[in-house]
């Protein structure tokens, strides 16, 4: 079950906001164990067979949790954090990487069997949610959760259970116990909601279509500009689709009375990788630095140790996104950028001027999106070639097939990939005006309506609806 489905908006979401509402909010518990069930079944109709899992994922945390949180128990205590962590990666790494790491071995003369296993639905981000928990009650960052039904809400509440964003306990513990849930939240999160469903069927699924035709052909029967447009149309399609997700998902979860923090702020604005993965997957990165490069060492133990900590934490993001050796290399790319920033190119970067920087890391994060798109190395390295001058022609007509046939979403995209939205905002609002009084107050959900009809339009006529990051 997606969140631009029909089956999601009129059966699964409507039941849910009139149960949950018919229950009065001083049975806190009542409304929890409401939002519990529905988020288990939300998971059961994505992976019948998996969900023990989730239970397996939820059981696991908590009882770890309780050991890491024994107070004069230390050795009880790491044996908890161990325990969590052995656990929750040791079936992450069963379901996502059994099959890569048999086919690898093959590849190199082993006879091994690969065996065949189904990816569960989003459980990079869910492992990850739980083992944040349980790291965080060690460090005493977070209190102890003794009811197993509230550990489980916050592992499996479905809004960002299967796309994210990962959202810490530290940042939701309070609301699960004694949040309030008020018309303004509902209205607001509900044009959040209504916005990310836009830019996921208006948008992403618009250049996902544009993507999935270009990357379907031999790099060496495209031309140039057609190998261009399709780079270009899935730097567009990740970004739409991912942060559309990440909309929905933060809108439900404000509905409901959770406050979820951001996950994208305009990424592709940025000037350098740097800043590009500050406004990129913020909960990812974020996670990836608290949890694994400070206590690594970070940048306090000399440059060498640095540069251990940095590759390891891209090895492990390019491999958190996928069993593939292009998202290895996708990590490490990033990783060597990064490093390269910090510590060969960074003072001459800053010399350029801003757009020679905004079109080059631009440039840099297309050229990564080619081999998180490709299914191959070889496949990549064939269509970066071709990019860059080694296809059958410069420019042929079904380039301009597909900017005609999507001209309207293109030039969208493009707009939307930028703040204009924050800064008409911040315009109005320094004003004083009635008039932007009026706008600010009323343009926001009439255009959410707008859109979604424009959306419902696109759900019961359209066929391509995937959401990318649902294999991660």
């Amino acid at each position: 079950m997606v969140f631009s489905s029909l089956i999601f908006l009129f059966a699964f979401l409507t039941s849910l906001f009139l149960l949950y509402y018919a229950l009065p909010a001083r049975f806190r518990e009542g409304r929890n164990l409401i939002l519990l069930a529905f988020s288990l079944f939300f998971y059961y109709f994505g992976g019948q067979k998996l969900i023990w899992l989730m239970l397996a994922s939820i059981a696991i945390n908590y009882f770890c949790g309780l050991l890491a949180g024994l107070p004069s128990r230390r050795w009880l205590r790491r044996t908890g954090l161990w325990l969590a962590v052995g656990l929750g990666l040791g079936l992450l790494g069963w379901f996502k990487y059994a099959m890569f790491i048999a086919g690898s071995l093959n590849a190199l003369g082993c006879r091994l069997p690969v065996p065949e296993i189904t990816l569960p639905i989003g459980i990079s981000f869910f492992t990850f949610q739980g083992l944040s928990y349980v790291i965080d009650v060690y460090r005493g960052d977070a209190p102890v959760q003794k009811n197993p039904l509230r550990v489980a809400l916050y592992i499996a509440l479905f809004p960002q259970l299967v796309a994210g964003p990962i959202v810490r306990y530290t940042t939701v513990a309070e609301e699960i116990v004694s949040r309030r849930e008020t018309l303004e939240d509902f209205s607001q999160g509900g044009i959040r909601f209504l916005f990310g469903l836009a830019k996921k069927m208006l948008l992403a699924n618009a250049l996902g279509e544009i993507a999935g035709g270009v990357f379907a052909q031999s790099p060496e029967t495209m031309a140039v500009s057609l190998a261009w447009l399709g780079a270009l149309a899935y730097t567009g399609q990740i970004y739409f689709d991912f942060s559309a997700y990440s909309d929905m998902a933060i809108g439900l979860g404000r509905m409901f009375g959770f406050h979820f923090l951001e996950n994208f702020n305009y990424p592709y604005i940025s000037k350098s990788i740097t800043e590009f993965w500050r406004r990129w997957h913020i909960s990812l990165s974020s996670w990836f630095r608290d949890y694994l490069y400070i206590p690594l060492g970070g940048n306090r133990k000399g440059k060498k140790m640095q540069l251990r900590n940095l590759l390891i934490v891209w090895l492990l993001t390019g491999l958190w996104h996928g069993a593939n050796w292009t998202f290895v290399a996708w990590g490490l790319w990033f990783g060597l950028l990064l490093m390269g920033e910090k510590f060969l190119w960074g003072e001459l970067w800053e010399k350029l001027p801003a757009a020679l920087r905004h079109l080059l890391t631009l440039l840099l994060v297309t050229m990564s999106w080619v081999l998180f798109r490709s299914d191959t190395m070889a496949y990549a390295l064939r269509f970066l070639g071709t990019m860059f001058g080694g296809g059958a022609s410069l420019w042929d007509g079904q380039t301009v097939y597909y900017l005609l046939q999507y001209t309207p979403e293109l030039c969208c995209a493009i707009l939307a990939a930028l703040p204009i939205k924050v800064w008409l905002q911040t315009q109005m609002e320094s004003r004083k005006s009635m008039l932007s009084d009026v706008l600010l107050t009323w343009g926001p959900p009439l255009l959410a309506l707008v859109l979604f009809g424009l959306s419902y339009l696109k759900l019961v006529t359209g066929s391509f609806n995937p959401f990318i990051y649902f294999q991660f």
